[in-house]
């Protein structure tokens, strides 16, 4: 059958990459992306929309005349940009979902992709190897929205039986679009800084692990969701997905391996630090594994080698 795709949120980091990964699969035309900004990457077939998730009549419109067989939802506000604007992140995160999961229903759409996020667990989660099922007591507004998504998204499936699949995403590493208002940003920041100045103050402090995933690895996790059987997804909240797992000063020694004059240097105080010391260090992606083959395919050093070698050609 031939797919007619959606992505609202499509100039974002996870957008722009998925939308080119969609459109070699699908073809330019079964795909249309959307944003509430004009897009300034002009593709030739490309249909872009301007759209504001939260415009639900605009939102109905595009969907009953496109007829969409998916839709992606990847608009919203992220963990640091959220903790400056917490009712503007509720309302986008919450009530851009709650529209999109409706309409879904009331116009047939196959299946729908949500991303969660590891902000959905909190300073009483287990840090080390954090299971798919465990405490969850996320401290940002973030973190809440993405576990109250979690929740709606299972509900759908369950009562409304909507084919919605999601991930929950740990740090996203990319050469190709700049960090969005992430905690986790200062794992792309720091190679533009280290090839630009040489030099890089962090806003996390040098023994903070976090689990991150290079964009590569994520586009593709994503498609390999999406295109398995039905019958093979048995979460209905978000999987666990892990990848890579260091702190900044493994990092910084990594790029230093490249790079040997680069130096690193760590500011306090910051308020990113707070939201990351309430995240795991690393994750439990089995049920991922066991339920739809999922693999990472990069290691930090291969991670450092692609995004300094890509880097440098733009």
């Amino acid at each position: 059958m031939e797919e007619r795709i959606i992505i609202i949120g499509s100039n974002g980091q996870i957008g722009s990459e998925l939308a080119q990964a969609l459109r070699i699969k699908h073809g330019n035309e079964a795909v249309i992306t959307a944003d509430l900004n004009f897009s300034n990457k002009e593709i030739e077939g490309e249909k872009f929309i301007q759209l504001d998730v939260l415009d639900v009549k605009k939102v109905e419109n595009v969907i009953s005349e496109n007829k969409p067989t998916q839709i992606y939802l990847l608009a919203a506000m992220l963990s640091a940009t959220g903790e400056k604007y917490p009712r503007k992140a509720w309302d986008l995160n919450m009530d851009g979902l709650l529209n999109i999961l409706d309409l879904a229903v009331k116009y047939n759409v196959e299946k729908v992709f949500w991303p969660s996020s590891i902000a959905v667990f909190g300073p009483n989660s287990p840090t080390d190897n954090t299971p798919q099922y465990t405490v969850m007591d996320p401290n940002t507004i973030y973190g809440i929205s993405k576990l109250a998504g979690e929740r709606l998204c299972e509900y759908y499936y369950n009562t409304k039986n909507l084919d919605v699949r999601s991930i929950r995403y740990p740090g996203l590493i990319s050469w190709k679009t700049l960090p969005g208002g992430g905690t986790t940003d200062y794992a792309v920041d720091i190679f533009h800084s280290a090839l630009k100045e040489g030099k890089y103050e962090c806003f996390l402090s040098e023994n903070t692990a976090l689990p991150m995933l290079y964009m590569n690895d994520a586009i593709r996790a994503t498609l390999q969701l999406m295109e398995a059987p039905k019958e093979n997804i048995k979460i209905r909240s978000s999987y666990n997905l892990g990848g890579l797992s260091f702190t900044p000063k493994e990092l910084a020694e990594a790029i230093q391996k490249e790079i040997p004059n680069f130096v690193i240097t760590y500011k306090d105080n910051d308020p990113r630090q707070k939201i990351a010391d309430s995240w795991p260090s690393s994750i439990d992606d089995s049920e991922a594994t066991k339920d739809w083959g999922w693999k990472p395919e990069f290691s930090l050093e291969k991670m450092v080698n692609e995004m300094l070698t890509n880097l440098k050609k733009q």
